[in-house]
C-alpha cells in the first residue's frame, strides 16, 4: 500500500470551519471506503483556542447532518506542518496568504498550498465564510461547502493517485 495522502485543513482559530471540513472529509472517506488513503487533520493560524473543542454551534450543526466533530481539539499550525503534509488547504484567502508567508520558515516544505474551494467547480478562489460571528444560516452554508468541497477534493486526489471509479 502507498503512503496516505496527508491533508491539513486550516482556518483562523480551528474551532469552526476547519474542524467541520475535517469531520466531513473523514466521514465521506469512511463511507466511500477510502479512509486508509488519507491522513486528515485541521489547525488554526491563531493559537487562541488551542486545546478547545470546536464551537458548540459548529458541533450542533454538524451533528444534525450526521457528523461528530466533538472529539476534535484545536491546534495551531506550525512550520513542521509544511514538511509533514502533502496538501494544506486554507478556508479563505487571508489564511492562504498567511500560510504562504509561514511556509518560507519551513526547512524542507513539501506541502502544496491551496484554497479548499479551489477543488469545487465554480467556486475557485472563493472563501468558506467564517460563521463565528454569524447566524445559523452561515454554519449551514459552511456545511454545504464542506460536503461538496470534500467530495470534489477526494475525487481529485484519488484520481491523482491513479484510483478511478472511486465510488465517492
Amino acid at each position: 500500500m502507498t503512503e496516505p495522502v496527508r491533508l491539513l485543513f486550516v482556518c483562523l482559530g480551528n474551532i469552526c470551519r476547519s474542524p467541520t471540513v475535517e469531520g466531513v472529509f473523514s466521514s465521506q472517506a469512511d463511507k466511500s471506503g477510502w479512509r486508509s488513503m488519507f491522513e486528515i487533520d485541521s489547525a488554526g493560524m491563531a493559537g487562541s483556542h488551542v486545546g478547545e473543542p470546536p464551537d458548540r454551534r459548529a458541533q450542533r450543526h454538524a451533528r444534525d447532518r450526521g457528523y461528530d466533530i466533538s472529539a476534535l481539539r484545536a491546534r495551531q499550525v506550525g512550520p513542521q506542518d509544511f514538511e509533514h503534509y502533502d496538501h494544506i488547504l486554507a478556508m479563505d484567502n487571508m489564511v492562504l496568504a498567511a500560510l504562504q508567508r509561514m511556509q518560507k520558515f519551513s526547512r524542507q516544505p513539501k506541502a502544496e498550498l491551496a484554497l479548499f474551494l479551489d477543488f469545487l467547480d465554480g467556486h475557485e478562489g472563493q472563501d468558506v465564510p467564517d460563521p463565528y460571528y454569524s447566524d445559523a444560516a452561515v454554519f449551514e452554508t459552511v456545511l454545504d461547502m464542506a460536503e461538496a468541497g470534500s467530495l470534489s477534493l477526494m475525487r481529485h486526489l484519488l484520481k491523482k493517485q491513479g484510483v478511478f471509479g472511486c465510488g465517492c
